[in-house]
């Protein structure tokens, strides 16, 4: 799976403005609606917000994970958002997450799905990939950090 392919200037955000859980998942919604990667904001909002209600996607070393799954999505779409001082999002060892990495994809095709959120996890668990997404201080230095 090829991060570069699925992270652009549009919807990587360099600063979360919210300051709550399902905000920060509403704003992150917002930037894929508006980089024109998902259609129906409902649908999306509401598949991820069930997921999370399921168990929370923070995961440790301050990574969060919101997912879902709908067919209202064509294929996988990818968001990546940072909140730099951090939030409590119900990590799994307690500690505030601050790379918050958003994906959607069709509840048909659990494939990709998968596999990105492998990557992602074989990636963003290195301290030294994480300390470069956060002192990222434009997209494209993101998408480098990453790749």
């Amino acid at each position: 799976m090829n991060l570069k392919k699925l992270l652009n200037r549009d919807n990587i955000l360099l600063e979360l403005k919210s300051e709550e859980k399902v905000e920060i998942i509403e704003e992150m919604v917002d930037l894929l609606v508006k980089a024109g990667k998902v259609e129906d904001k409902q649908a999306a909002l509401q598949v991820v917000l069930e997921r999370e209600k399921k168990m929370s996607t923070g995961l440790a070393g301050g990574l969060a994970v919101p997912h879902g799954k709908t067919d209202s999505v064509k294929e996988l779409v990818v968001a990546l958002a940072l909140k730099k001082e951090g939030l409590d999002f119900a990590s799994l060892d307690g500690s505030p997450s601050r790379i918050f990495i958003m994906t959607i994809s069709p509840a048909s095709h659990s494939g990709p799905h998968i596999q990105f959120l492998a990557e992602i996890s074989r990636l963003l668990n290195r301290e030294d990939v994480r300390n470069a997404v956060l002192q990222a201080e434009s997209a494209d230095q993101v998408i480098k950090a990453l790749s």
